[in-house]
Protein backbone atom coordinates (compact mmCIF):
# COMPACT_ATOMS: atom_id res chain seq x y z
CA UNK A 1 0.00 0.00 0.00
CA UNK A 2 1.25 3.47 -0.14
CA UNK A 3 0.21 7.08 1.80
CA UNK A 4 -3.36 5.48 2.24
CA UNK A 5 -4.45 4.30 5.03
CA UNK A 6 -4.34 0.37 5.31
CA UNK A 7 -6.83 -1.41 4.45
CA UNK A 8 -8.62 -3.93 7.19
CA UNK A 9 -7.83 -6.90 5.03
CA UNK A 10 -5.78 -9.84 6.20
CA UNK A 11 -4.79 -11.23 3.22
CA UNK A 12 -0.96 -10.38 2.54
CA UNK A 13 -0.03 -7.94 -0.10
CA UNK A 14 0.56 -8.90 -3.31
CA UNK A 15 3.63 -6.84 -3.70
CA UNK A 16 6.18 -5.22 -1.61
CA UNK A 17 7.86 -2.06 -2.94
CA UNK A 18 11.55 -1.54 -1.16
CA UNK A 19 13.19 1.79 -2.00
CA UNK A 20 16.29 3.10 -0.56
CA UNK A 21 17.14 6.15 0.06
CA UNK A 22 20.86 7.98 0.96
CA UNK A 23 20.05 12.08 1.22
CA UNK A 24 17.52 12.30 -1.81
CA UNK A 25 14.65 13.57 0.08
CA UNK A 26 12.96 15.17 -3.16
CA UNK A 27 13.82 12.72 -5.48
CA UNK A 28 12.47 9.70 -2.97
CA UNK A 29 8.85 12.02 -2.25
CA UNK A 30 8.75 11.87 -6.12
CA UNK A 31 8.98 8.11 -6.15
CA UNK A 32 6.52 7.60 -3.81
CA UNK A 33 3.68 9.88 -4.88
CA UNK A 34 4.34 7.95 -8.46
CA UNK A 35 3.88 4.70 -6.79
CA UNK A 36 1.01 6.29 -4.79
CA UNK A 37 -0.87 7.13 -8.16
CA UNK A 38 -0.02 2.89 -9.36
CA UNK A 39 -3.78 1.43 -10.47
CA UNK A 40 -3.29 -1.62 -7.88
CA UNK A 41 -2.29 0.82 -4.97
CA UNK A 42 -3.96 -0.90 -2.89
CA UNK A 43 -2.26 -4.19 -2.69
CA UNK A 44 1.23 -2.63 -2.78
CA UNK A 45 2.69 -2.42 0.48
CA UNK A 46 6.03 0.38 0.64
CA UNK A 47 9.32 -0.03 2.15
CA UNK A 48 11.45 2.93 2.47
CA UNK A 49 15.23 2.07 3.81
CA UNK A 50 16.81 5.45 5.09
CA UNK A 51 20.63 5.16 4.90
CA UNK A 52 21.62 7.27 7.40
CA UNK A 53 20.08 10.49 5.45
CA UNK A 54 21.05 13.91 6.65
CA UNK A 55 18.04 15.91 4.76
CA UNK A 56 15.23 15.24 6.38
CA UNK A 57 14.54 12.70 4.17
CA UNK A 58 13.09 9.96 7.48
CA UNK A 59 10.94 13.02 8.65
CA UNK A 60 9.11 14.19 5.40
CA UNK A 61 8.54 10.52 4.30
CA UNK A 62 6.72 10.07 7.27
CA UNK A 63 4.80 13.08 7.43
CA UNK A 64 3.71 12.72 3.71
CA UNK A 65 3.35 8.69 4.04
CA UNK A 66 2.57 7.62 6.84
CA UNK A 67 1.60 3.88 5.81
CA UNK A 68 4.76 3.65 4.58
CA UNK A 69 7.11 1.11 6.68
CA UNK A 70 9.99 3.57 7.27
CA UNK A 71 13.67 1.21 8.21
CA UNK A 72 16.68 3.06 9.05
CA UNK A 73 19.80 1.51 7.51
CA UNK A 74 21.75 0.76 10.59
CA UNK A 75 25.47 -0.04 8.87
CA UNK A 76 25.93 0.77 5.22
CA UNK A 77 26.50 -1.84 3.15
CA UNK A 78 25.91 -0.71 -0.51
CA UNK A 79 23.04 -1.31 -2.87
CA UNK A 80 23.14 -4.91 -2.40
CA UNK A 81 23.41 -5.14 1.82
CA UNK A 82 20.91 -2.24 1.98
CA UNK A 83 18.55 -3.42 -0.26
CA UNK A 84 18.83 -6.80 1.35
CA UNK A 85 17.63 -5.43 4.46
CA UNK A 86 14.03 -4.36 2.61
CA UNK A 87 14.25 -7.66 1.29
CA UNK A 88 14.10 -9.59 4.03
CA UNK A 89 11.44 -6.99 5.56
CA UNK A 90 9.41 -7.66 2.72
CA UNK A 91 9.30 -11.50 3.25
CA UNK A 92 7.98 -10.73 6.30
CA UNK A 93 4.85 -9.63 4.66
CA UNK A 94 3.90 -12.70 2.58
CA UNK A 95 4.19 -11.30 -0.68
CA UNK A 96 4.05 -12.69 -4.08
CA UNK A 97 6.58 -10.18 -5.28
CA UNK A 98 8.79 -7.87 -4.31
CA UNK A 99 10.26 -4.55 -6.25
CA UNK A 100 13.12 -3.62 -5.64
CA UNK A 101 13.39 0.09 -6.56
CA UNK A 102 15.75 3.00 -7.48
CA UNK A 103 14.54 6.61 -5.17
CA UNK A 104 14.93 8.78 -8.47
CA UNK A 105 13.09 6.89 -10.72
CA UNK A 106 8.96 8.20 -11.66
CA UNK A 107 6.72 5.27 -12.59
CA UNK A 108 4.06 5.82 -15.51
CA UNK A 109 0.42 4.40 -13.59
CA UNK A 110 0.27 1.44 -15.19
CA UNK A 111 3.48 0.47 -14.49
CA UNK A 112 3.36 -2.14 -11.41
CA UNK A 113 -0.09 -3.39 -12.62
CA UNK A 114 1.33 -4.37 -16.09
CA UNK A 115 4.85 -5.75 -14.71
CA UNK A 116 2.67 -8.06 -12.25
CA UNK A 117 0.55 -8.48 -14.77
CA UNK A 118 3.11 -10.31 -17.39
CA UNK A 119 4.01 -12.41 -14.20
CA UNK A 120 0.88 -14.00 -14.22
CA UNK A 121 0.80 -14.87 -17.25
CA UNK A 122 3.69 -18.00 -16.59
CA UNK A 123 4.39 -19.48 -13.28
CA UNK A 124 8.06 -19.77 -14.35
CA UNK A 125 8.91 -16.22 -14.48
CA UNK A 126 11.22 -15.47 -11.54
CA UNK A 127 12.51 -11.63 -12.70
CA UNK A 128 10.67 -9.19 -14.60
CA UNK A 129 11.37 -5.97 -15.68
CA UNK A 130 9.71 -2.68 -17.43
CA UNK A 131 11.27 -0.69 -20.15
CA UNK A 132 13.38 2.16 -18.22
CA UNK A 133 13.73 5.20 -19.65
CA UNK A 134 15.89 8.64 -19.88
CA UNK A 135 14.23 11.19 -17.23
CA UNK A 136 15.85 14.12 -18.85
CA UNK A 137 15.22 12.54 -22.18
CA UNK A 138 11.38 10.58 -21.55
CA UNK A 139 11.12 9.42 -25.00
CA UNK A 140 14.35 8.06 -25.21
CA UNK A 141 15.15 3.96 -23.66
CA UNK A 142 17.96 3.86 -21.10
CA UNK A 143 17.47 -0.22 -20.57
CA UNK A 144 15.07 -2.29 -22.51
CA UNK A 145 16.28 -5.41 -20.37
CA UNK A 146 20.06 -6.63 -20.17
CA UNK A 147 22.35 -8.98 -22.03
CA UNK A 148 25.47 -10.05 -22.01
CA UNK A 149 28.39 -10.15 -24.64
CA UNK A 150 30.61 -12.26 -25.98
CA UNK A 151 32.78 -11.84 -23.29
CA UNK A 152 29.84 -11.43 -20.70
CA UNK A 153 29.94 -7.51 -20.99
CA UNK A 154 26.95 -6.06 -19.20
CA UNK A 155 24.97 -4.77 -22.30
CA UNK A 156 22.01 -2.47 -21.85
CA UNK A 157 19.70 -3.22 -24.76
CA UNK A 158 18.34 -0.55 -27.25
CA UNK A 159 20.33 2.05 -24.67
CA UNK A 160 20.29 5.90 -26.03
CA UNK A 161 17.54 4.81 -28.67
CA UNK A 162 14.33 6.35 -29.35
CA UNK A 163 11.58 4.43 -27.86
CA UNK A 164 9.38 3.95 -31.17
CA UNK A 165 7.23 0.81 -29.33
CA UNK A 166 10.13 -1.37 -30.93
CA UNK A 167 9.39 -3.75 -28.21
CA UNK A 168 5.92 -5.00 -27.57
CA UNK A 169 5.76 -8.26 -25.91
CA UNK A 170 7.46 -9.39 -22.97
CA UNK A 171 10.67 -11.37 -23.64
CA UNK A 172 13.23 -13.09 -22.01
CA UNK A 173 16.72 -11.53 -21.57
CA UNK A 174 19.38 -12.39 -19.55
CA UNK A 175 19.33 -9.54 -16.79
CA UNK A 176 17.20 -6.65 -15.79
CA UNK A 177 18.38 -3.38 -14.39
CA UNK A 178 18.89 -2.97 -10.61
CA UNK A 179 16.92 0.63 -10.92
CA UNK A 180 13.53 -1.58 -10.88
CA UNK A 181 13.32 -5.15 -10.55
CA UNK A 182 10.70 -6.95 -9.86
CA UNK A 183 11.55 -10.42 -8.46
CA UNK A 184 9.07 -13.14 -7.34
CA UNK A 185 9.28 -14.02 -3.54
CA UNK A 186 9.84 -17.98 -4.20
CA UNK A 187 12.75 -16.99 -6.40
CA UNK A 188 14.37 -15.20 -3.50
CA UNK A 189 13.72 -18.05 -1.17
CA UNK A 190 15.18 -20.50 -3.96
CA UNK A 191 17.97 -18.49 -5.04
CA UNK A 192 19.02 -16.20 -2.17
CA UNK A 193 19.53 -12.40 -1.56
CA UNK A 194 21.60 -9.98 -3.48
CA UNK A 195 25.51 -10.97 -3.03
CA UNK A 196 26.76 -8.33 -0.55
CA UNK A 197 30.46 -8.87 -1.52
CA UNK A 198 29.63 -6.98 -5.10
CA UNK A 199 28.75 -3.04 -2.39
CA UNK A 200 27.58 -1.79 -5.69
CA UNK A 201 27.17 -2.52 -9.66
CA UNK A 202 26.89 -6.16 -11.45
CA UNK A 203 25.00 -7.20 -8.13
CA UNK A 204 21.48 -7.37 -9.99
CA UNK A 205 22.97 -9.03 -12.83
CA UNK A 206 24.74 -11.92 -10.73
CA UNK A 207 21.45 -12.40 -9.34
CA UNK A 208 19.28 -12.91 -12.68
CA UNK A 209 21.54 -15.14 -13.71
CA UNK A 210 21.50 -17.15 -10.31
CA UNK A 211 17.71 -16.60 -10.14
CA UNK A 212 18.05 -18.63 -13.78
CA UNK A 213 20.10 -20.80 -12.70
CA UNK A 214 17.63 -22.22 -10.60
CA UNK A 215 15.40 -22.75 -13.08
CA UNK A 216 12.94 -19.66 -13.30
CA UNK A 217 13.05 -17.25 -16.81
CA UNK A 218 14.00 -13.38 -16.36
CA UNK A 219 11.35 -11.29 -18.46
CA UNK A 220 11.51 -7.63 -20.01
CA UNK A 221 7.90 -6.34 -20.16
CA UNK A 222 7.86 -2.97 -22.37
CA UNK A 223 4.66 -2.09 -21.76
CA UNK A 224 5.41 -1.60 -18.24
CA UNK A 225 7.57 1.76 -17.98
CA UNK A 226 9.32 3.87 -15.92
CA UNK A 227 12.09 7.16 -16.33
CA UNK A 228 15.08 6.97 -14.17
CA UNK A 229 17.27 9.93 -13.40
CA UNK A 230 20.13 8.03 -12.39
CA UNK A 231 21.51 8.13 -15.77
CA UNK A 232 22.04 10.40 -18.39
CA UNK A 233 23.23 10.10 -22.34
CA UNK A 234 26.12 11.74 -21.81
CA UNK A 235 27.11 10.17 -18.23
CA UNK A 236 30.81 9.47 -17.53
CA UNK A 237 31.72 7.48 -14.63
CA UNK A 238 33.32 7.75 -11.91
CA UNK A 239 36.68 6.18 -10.94
CA UNK A 240 35.00 4.59 -8.38
CA UNK A 241 32.76 2.85 -10.92
CA UNK A 242 35.69 1.90 -12.97
CA UNK A 243 37.02 0.41 -9.81
CA UNK A 244 33.71 -1.93 -9.09
CA UNK A 245 32.98 -2.65 -13.02
CA UNK A 246 36.42 -4.30 -13.04
CA UNK A 247 36.30 -5.82 -9.63
CA UNK A 248 32.74 -7.11 -9.78
CA UNK A 249 33.05 -8.00 -13.70
CA UNK A 250 35.52 -10.69 -11.89
CA UNK A 251 33.39 -12.03 -9.15
CA UNK A 252 30.09 -11.90 -11.46
CA UNK A 253 32.21 -14.50 -13.35
CA UNK A 254 33.82 -16.12 -10.65
CA UNK A 255 30.04 -17.01 -8.73
CA UNK A 256 28.66 -17.88 -12.36
CA UNK A 257 31.72 -20.12 -14.08
CA UNK A 258 31.62 -19.14 -17.82
CA UNK A 259 33.55 -20.95 -20.45
CA UNK A 260 37.22 -20.43 -20.38
CA UNK A 261 37.10 -17.97 -23.87
CA UNK A 262 35.24 -15.93 -21.77
CA UNK A 263 37.75 -15.55 -18.89
CA UNK A 264 40.04 -15.17 -21.78
CA UNK A 265 38.31 -12.16 -23.48
CA UNK A 266 37.68 -10.30 -20.09
CA UNK A 267 41.15 -10.41 -18.92
CA UNK A 268 42.45 -9.29 -22.77
CA UNK A 269 39.86 -6.55 -22.36
CA UNK A 270 40.54 -5.61 -18.89
CA UNK A 271 44.68 -5.42 -19.61
CA UNK A 272 44.30 -3.89 -23.38
CA UNK A 273 42.37 -0.95 -21.79
CA UNK A 274 45.36 -0.50 -18.85
CA UNK A 275 47.86 -0.21 -21.49
CA UNK A 276 46.24 2.46 -23.39
CA UNK A 277 45.65 4.10 -20.48
CA UNK A 278 49.61 4.03 -19.54
CA UNK A 279 50.87 4.73 -23.23
CA UNK A 280 48.57 6.28 -25.27
CA UNK A 281 49.24 10.29 -24.89
CA UNK A 282 45.91 10.88 -25.44
CA UNK A 283 44.48 8.90 -22.27
CA UNK A 284 47.54 9.90 -20.13
CA UNK A 285 44.74 11.90 -18.43
CA UNK A 286 43.09 9.29 -17.17
CA UNK A 287 45.55 8.19 -14.35
CA UNK A 288 42.51 8.11 -11.83
CA UNK A 289 40.67 5.44 -13.77
CA UNK A 290 43.85 3.84 -14.35
CA UNK A 291 44.57 3.51 -10.39
CA UNK A 292 40.80 2.56 -9.59
CA UNK A 293 41.01 -0.35 -12.73
CA UNK A 294 44.61 -1.64 -11.28
CA UNK A 295 42.87 -1.66 -7.74
CA UNK A 296 40.05 -3.52 -8.84
CA UNK A 297 41.77 -6.13 -10.79
CA UNK A 298 44.08 -6.28 -7.25
CA UNK A 299 41.56 -6.59 -4.94
CA UNK A 300 39.54 -9.14 -7.17
CA UNK A 301 42.54 -11.67 -6.84
CA UNK A 302 43.05 -11.04 -3.11
CA UNK A 303 39.27 -11.28 -3.06
CA UNK A 304 38.92 -8.30 -0.97
CA UNK A 305 35.21 -7.15 -1.46
CA UNK A 306 32.59 -4.77 0.11
CA UNK A 307 33.57 -0.94 -0.45
CA UNK A 308 36.60 0.34 -1.97
CA UNK A 309 39.13 0.75 0.93
CA UNK A 310 38.70 5.10 1.28
CA UNK A 311 36.68 5.59 -1.48
CA UNK A 312 33.26 4.74 -0.84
Amino acid sequence: MTGRARSSESRSPRVVTVVLNTNRRDDTLECLASLNRQTIASSNQIIVLDNHSHDGSAEAIAAAYPAVDLVTIETDRGYAGNNNVGIRKALTYSPEWIFVLNEDTILEPTCLERLLAAGAADGRIGILGPLVLHHDEPTVIQSAGGRLGRFWESIHEAANQPDTNQFTVPRDVDWISGCALVIRADAVVQAGMLDERFYYYWEELEWCLRVHQAGWRVVHAPDAKLWHKGVKRDYKPSPNVTYYNTRNRFLMMSRRRPPFHVWCGAWYQTLRTLAAWYLRPKWRGQSAHRQAMVHGVRDYLFANWGARPGKV
